[in-house]
């Protein structure tokens, strides 16, 4: 089974979602008690997609994120890194263009993108960080980036209901509902392991994006980040230096 940690493996989280493509949707439906719908609305929204842009959707799973972008009329390309869910999702939307990758190494030049999202993928990625400055290069200038993910509700009370859920409930309704219920337990610890909202934004802010903010959806048991690549050149080679120097190893690790 796929522990969620700093260790996981792409490779690993892939094939588990492979093994769950079939009735991902529907599980999701249950285990969200209908939240899910509502914050794929919320997520197209903020996209804002316009007829004629091209569109990335990462982790866009069976296509349901994707379909749903299309209907303004962008071009939008269903990004996996799990073969099951694409296979699933080319018989569901078969209008829809389908790619398989890793979302470290997008398979994209340069300023390719008007907007690039992903919703309840990246904390699957081995390294989110290497993953942001991946959409940061695919987008074109002025382009913007949309992440949905669960994250940490900021009542007190609210937050410890929302884990003990996590913990007690969920797993129960997942044994019932899924037919793979280990892949569920990890979907709860990569939940329960992801960083705060402010931490998410500070990672944006180090791969390059200006007018980074966020808003709580469902008392912040979902946050929906939003953030721009600069038009200003001098701006985007100033990101650049700071991506360089974030990578680059310390002296008392380079002594290491």
């Amino acid at each position: 089974m796929t522990r969620a940690d700093l260790s996981k493996k792409s490779r690993d989280v892939a094939a588990m979602f492979d093994g769950v493509a079939r009735g991902y949707d529907r599980t999701n439906a249950v285990l969200s008690v209908g939240n899910a719908s509502l914050w794929r609305l919320h997520t197209v929204r903020a996209i804002d997609p316009q007829p004629g842009e091209r569109i990335l959707d990462i982790a866009a799973g069976t296509g349901t994120s994707s379909a749903a972008i299309a209907k303004s009329g962008a071009r939008v390309i269903a990004f996996d890194f799990s073969a099951g869910m694409i296979e699933e999702g080319r018989k569901r939307h078969p209008e829809l263009e389908f790619v398989e990758g890793d979302a470290q190494r997008l398979p994209f030049g340069d300023d390719e993108f008007d907007a690039v999202t992903i919703s309840f993928g990246l904390r699957n990625v081995e390294d989110p960080r290497l993953a942001l400055s991946e959409m940061y290069r695919v987008l074109k200038p002025g382009g913007r980036v949309v992440i949905c993910e669960f994250s940490r509700p900021p009542i007190g009370v609210i937050r410890r209901g929302y884990f003990a859920y996590l913990q007690k409930v969920m797993p129960f309704i997942a044994g019932a509902a899924s037919t793979n219920p280990d892949a569920y337990r990890y979907l709860f610890e990569s939940i329960a392991d992801w960083p705060e909202q402010g931490i998410l934004c500070q990672w944006m802010r180090a791969a390059g994006f200006t007018r980074v903010a966020y808003r709580n959806l469902t008392v912040g048991v979902v946050a929906l980040h939003r953030g721009r690549k600069p038009i200003d050149a001098a701006m985007r080679e100033s990101a650049a230096k700071k991506r360089v120097a974030g990578r680059r190893p310390t002296a008392s690790a380079a002594a290491e």
